[in-house]
């Protein structure tokens, strides 16, 4: 029997995921991947999110990852770990988080009491997290936990993001969308990354994301117009529902005191690091 209120668990997941995400869209990433001879920033992605995996070559990153295409990735993939070990990639992403933190949060919020207690909950939500089915989590949860609570609240965070990602890939394939049609489908609603940014960070063409939305069509799920159908909706809806299903145990492990509180103080420190311009103001929307 669950003990929360419906959609807590994501409501929860979607303040602690993009806590993660800051690093990405930092300067402060380019920078220290550049220290170790890493400049592309295609490939400054694949590495950092994938060198918890070892020195993977491509098919295994793409499995993965599930909505960039093989050929992006075969680009970077193995070729740059002849250049960076995936020990040395892990360390500059970990610097990266603590100077971005540090940047957008300032020093105050870093060292705050709010900061350790958010590491303590979050860290206690990935106690339930489970490695089956769960590549990007389980090479995530061999990684030693920092011992600053903000990059340790950062570790969790990532952890709570793969755990819930990995799920959401299954969800993916159980509805039967192939991964530019996941893309195009998330971008209908309004809440996904913008066609702009996905066809510049994902490596598929204007065919690609055209021909995706004519396969919709032909299934019912978006008009001509490019917008979801009623079925469309509702798919997307069951998508996240089933999402939450197989996400459900690190939060309810965490309970409903523990969930709100990370909750708010997640959101905190969202908003802060929003407002001190964390992320790109087109990275949501159709446009």
């Amino acid at each position: 029997m669950t003990t929360l209120v419906p959609r807590a668990g994501r409501r929860c997941h979607n303040v602690v995921n993009p806590f993660h995400s800051t690093v990405y869209f930092s300067p402060d990433l380019g920078k220290e991947f550049s220290g170790v001879g890493v400049d592309d920033p295609s490939a400054v992605y694949l590495a950092g999110r994938g060198a918890a995996m070892g020195a993977v070559g491509p098919g295994v990153l793409t499995g993965a990852f599930y909505n960039f295409s093989y050929e992006l990735v075969a680009r970077h993939i193995p070729a740059v770990w002849e250049v960076a070990s995936p020990e040395s990639v892990l360390g500059a992403r970990l610097r990266a988080a603590d100077s971005t933190l540090r940047r957008v949060l300032g020093e105050e919020a870093v060292g705050s009491d709010e900061m350790a207690e958010a590491a303590r909950l979050a860290l206690r939500a990935t106690e339930a997290c489970t490695r089956h089915a769960r590549p990007l989590y389980a090479a995530h949860a061999d990684l030693p936990v920092p011992e600053q609570p903000h990059l340790a609240y950062w570790h969790a965070s990532t952890l709570l993001r793969e755990h819930r990602g990995d799920g959401h890939l299954a969800a993916l394939l159980s509805a039967g969308l192939d991964p530019v049609e996941a893309l195009v489908s998330h971008t209908a609603t309004g809440k996904g990354m913008s066609p702009r940014w996905v066809l510049r960070t994902r490596g598929w063409a204007r065919t690609d994301w055209d021909a995706a939305a004519g396969r919709l069509r032909e299934r019912g799920l978006l008009d001509d117009a490019g917008e979801l159908t009623g079925a469309g909706t509702a798919l997307r809806a069951e998508l996240e529902e089933h999402t939450d299903r197989l996400d459900s145990a690190p939060y309810e492990h965490l309970g409903a005191d523990g969930v709100e509180r990370l909750t708010e103080l997640g959101r905190g420190f969202l908003l802060a690091a929003a407002g001190a311009g964390a992320f790109p103001e087109d990275l949501i929307g159709k446009g």
